[in-house]
């Protein structure tokens, strides 16, 4: 995914019972833990989990968290990624779309906090930190975490271009997801038979174009994402690599995908 300003980067198939409450979280509804390596070290550790469901300008939502924590000496990487997905929508990833997005990065000592208000019923958003209001184009706009549930959602053949103008910020777009290769990956879960996806959007941030960034997905139904890696400037490869998918936090979700036999 590029820069890791992650500015683009959750999982799939949750059907929850029980009321809504707004803000209200007991466990993670899906988490799953990663391993962070710079080049071939161990140097941190990320989470993608989905936290609990919440109300956003009156709407249904589920809050998806990536954390990257990791780093080698004075390069180090904190960085966390909010999403706040339409509930509605959620059983059709294929329609799935951001009403939140927030970035909270510290990275090689820099700090960068952004949050965004999307509203694809006024056909607009907003940066909260400079309250500035800017047009939205599309009404299923995407962030860099929420594509990843649309990508789950996709059949995923090696040789397919998915071309998506759903970014929420227009001059990013397009999103392209190109399907690459399939690949046998070995990670601290176990060994997975994956399939590659590179994605890019117009950005400076971790799907950016020039990352190179790779997104190996469980070559099953449930496309669990097992190894994630880009190009970070100053830091250079990184990349997550899953240890555990929590099983107490998957009931009536996505289950733990299967290791190779």
């Amino acid at each position: 995914m590029c820069a890791l300003t992650i500015e683009s980067c959750a999982f799939l198939g949750l059907v929850l019972g029980g009321p809504l409450t707004a803000g209200a979280q007991a466990r993670p509804l899906e988490r799953a833990e990663y391993e962070v390596k710079v080049g071939p070290f161990g140097a941190g550790t990320g989470v993608m989990e989905v936290l609990g469901r919440e109300l956003i300008d009156g709407h249904d939502t589920y809050r998806a968290v990536l954390r990257i924590e990791g780093g080698v000496g004075p390069a180090k990487v904190s960085d966390r990624f909010e999403s706040w997905v339409d509930a509605a929508a959620w059983n059709d990833q294929r329609n799935v779309f951001s009403r939140r997005f927030v970035q909270d990065q510290r990275e090689l000592g820099k700090l960068r906090q952004r949050t965004y208000e999307l509203s694809p019923e006024r056909k607009q958003y907003r940066r909260v930190d400079t309250d500035e209001t800017l047009p939205l184009t599309t009404g299923l706009p995407l962030d860099d975490v929420s594509v990843l549930y649309f990508a789950r959602s996709l059949p995923l053949k090696v040789g397919d271009v998915y071309t998506i103008n759903r970014y929420f910020k227009a001059d990013a777009n397009p999103i392209v997801l190109r399907v690459v290769r399939r690949e046998t990956v070995t990670v601290p879960a176990g060994t997975f038979e994956t399939v590659v996806v590179r994605p890019t959007i117009k950005t400076s941030g971790l799907f950016g174009e020039g990352g190179e960034a790779e997104l190996y997905f469980s070559d099953d139904e449930h496309h669990t994402l097992i190894r994630m890696s880009s190009k970070v400037p100053l830091i250079g490869s990184l990349s997550l690599h899953l240890r555990r998918v929590d099983p107490r936090a998957t009931e009536g979700g996505m289950p733990p995908p299967n290791p190779r036999r």
